[in-house]
């Protein structure tokens, strides 16, 4: 049986490295069985993949990406906080927040582009329950954040 990250390789994708913190918080916390993750920014090689309000400066196709990115970003997080994913029982709860302009309600399709990750990385123990929600404006100007809660 193959790893997460054997499966993300497979997809052409790798763990990064934890995204620094923009603020005083930490990537991640462990509290018994469920590590919970802060809110991930698409973030990719320190910078900020694109900024902007989805349905505005920001396509839905763009956001989608930035939703992968957010994942392979919580991913990192968990990855730190318990050193082998394959300690992973579940992802039980995905929170995807879409910066996005009033008219757009495409928030659901955007937080799938995190969410069929986690289901290619994860198999089964990928599916979880899920909230999509639109927000005028996240930290940054980042147009997705996707935060975890993960059962190990």
């Amino acid at each position: 049986m193959s790893t997460p990250e054997e499966r993300l390789a497979e997809l052409g994708l790798s763990v990064p490295e934890v995204a620094k913190p923009v603020a005083v918080y930490i990537p991640a916390v462990r509290s018994g069985n469920h590590v919970f993750t802060s809110g991930q920014l698409p973030m990719r090689s320190g910078e900020l993949m694109l900024t902007g309000k989805v349905g505005g400066e920001v396509s839905q196709e763009e956001a989608v990406e930035c939703a992968q990115q957010c994942a392979l970003n919580a991913i990192a997080a968990v990855k730190a906080e318990i050193g082998d994913l394959s300690l992973v029982k579940r992802i039980v709860k995905v929170v995807a927040f879409v910066a996005s302009t009033p008219d757009f309600t495409g928030q659901p399709l955007v937080a799938n582009g995190a969410s069929e990750l986690f289901g290619k990385a994860f198999g089964d123990a990928g599916v979880h329950a899920r909230s999509a929600v639109g927000v005028p404006v996240l930290p940054l100007d980042s147009p997705v954040e996707v935060e975890l809660i993960v059962e190990v």
